[in-house]
């Protein structure tokens, strides 16, 4: 019976340079043409190790991915709320992009056929940001910025189902204007009849 893989046994530098070589070769060729193979390879390690350490090549990815996540798309606070989302929209923008070579957008491709890979995108990578939006939009909540009685999940989908939208049908990502009008018109949902959020 093969061993299952272990990530308690990784090298670190060699664990910083297989995700780093997914990442650029995800970038260059796409989602679909990257191979465990050709990782090893950019990286300077064996498929052995790799797969000591990975079940898949969507274990890797994903672990890229949440990696450059928390680096770059975690959720600002500045006291302004509308300010916080547009950056933080921003950073998930360049992440995603180029939308025609996005690993994130493979990563959705293959989860829809492993069952395994769709749980862990969903918790490690997409249940934690969900909570930071909540966590955002509460806090604005108690600084009045927004409704009390608000749904954050109906808040969730105005604000991010349109990037997702463009991702998952290849119609580019949006530019900063962009950004800003669908901040603006998602908050804007959320004001009260008497124009008071």
């Amino acid at each position: 019976m093969p061993t299952p893989p272990n990530p308690l046994r990784r090298n670190e530098a060699s664990r910083r340079s297989i995700l780093d070589a997914a990442l650029e070769l995800c970038a260059e060729v796409g989602y679909g043409r990257l191979t465990v193979e050709a990782i090893a390879a950019r990286a300077g390690v064996s498929k052995k190790t790799i797969y000591r350490w990975w079940p898949s090549k969507g274990a890797v990815m994903l672990d890229a991915v949440d990696e450059r996540a928390k680096a770059v798309a975690a959720h600002p606070y500045t006291g302004d709320l509308a300010t916080d989302l547009r950056n933080q929209l921003a950073a998930v923008v360049a992440l995603l992009t180029p939308s025609d070579r996005s690993p994130v957008a493979g990563l959705i491709a293959e989860a829809m056929h492993d069952d395994e890979l769709a749980h862990d995108l969903r918790e490690r990578l997409i249940r934690p940001r969900i909570d930071s939006f909540d966590e955002r939009l509460r806090q604005a909540q108690r600084d009045g910025q927004f409704p009390a009685d608000a749904d954050l999940d109906v808040a969730l989908g105005l604000v991010y189902g349109p990037i997702y939208h463009r991702l998952v049908f290849h119609l580019g990502m949006p530019d900063a204007a962009q950004l800003d009008t669908l901040v603006t018109h998602a908050l804007r949902a959320f004001v009260t009849k008497s124009g008071t959020s």
